[in-house]
């Protein structure tokens, strides 16, 4: 699951006629990025959840053949619900697998998916979280992370190490469809980091620590550090 639906207020201009994920990136459209990696991680099937000029996209992936993976898509219209009312409207949809994996839609990941869902699979949470030990380097820390579980997720706060937080959300997690789905009222606008933090807070969360850092293209700074990296020059 890709979640492509969001307004990107923060790369307006870039945005107002064109949706996050086809913002160019080293000349090529970001989904481009993402459908490409995912495709040489194995994964056959992607669902993208749409919204705002979300035809654009349905336009560009088409069914998916170009990549070697099935594309269907979720679509919200305008009629925005959040990451979390997103899932709910795909699960709604039919389009869920009972175990799924769930892409944010400006994430440029590197590390293997293969060893993620090897520890889902042995362990068998609620939510796996891949999670980086950040330490509010690329980002504000939102994960407090403790014996593989992930105790605390909460973004925003204004002193995340005071609070034991290290790690940050990575970009990637594997959710237990029949575990999570239900708990994501339909009718309402619902975040998945609300969510998230509900299910942390329940120890119902398992941490897996990646070494690759992420990359974003959600706000200016993160496309540009993005675009100097797969030009092939060293981000500042």
């Amino acid at each position: 699951m890709i979640l492509a639906g969001g307004l990107a207020q923060r790369l307006r201009p870039l945005t107002e006629r064109v949706p996050k994920a086809l913002v160019p990136v080293a000349g090529r459209p970001f989904a481009d990025h993402q459908l490409a990696w995912l495709s040489s991680q194995g994964i056959t099937d992607v669902v993208f959840a749409i919204g705002y000029l979300g035809r654009a996209i349905r336009e560009f992936a088409g069914a998916g053949e170009r990549w070697g993976v099935r594309v269907r898509y979720s679509d919200e219209g305008h009629g925005l619900r959040g990451t979390g009312g997103a899932l709910r409207l795909a699960y709604d949809d039919g389009l869920l697998e009972p175990d799924f994996g769930v892409l944010y839609g400006d994430s440029y990941l590197a590390a293997p998916l293969d060893a993620a869902w090897t520890e889902f699979d042995a362990t068998a949470p609620a939510v796996l979280m891949t999670v980086y030990r950040n330490q509010d380097r690329w980002d504000v820390s939102n994960t407090q992370l403790v014996g593989g579980l992930v105790v605390r997720y909460e973004k925003g706060l204004s002193d995340p190490a005071g609070a034991g937080m290290q790690h940050i959300d990575y970009g990637f997690s594997i959710i237990d469809r029949d575990k999570v789905m239900q708990r994501i009222d339909p009718a309402t606008v619902v975040d998945l980091a609300d969510v998230y933090g509900t299910l942390s807070a329940e120890r119902q969360v398992r941490g897996f620590e990646v070494s690759e850092r992420f990359y974003e293209i959600g706000s200016p700074t993160g496309l540009a550090e993005l675009e100097r990296l797969l030009r092939g020059r060293a981000p500042s």
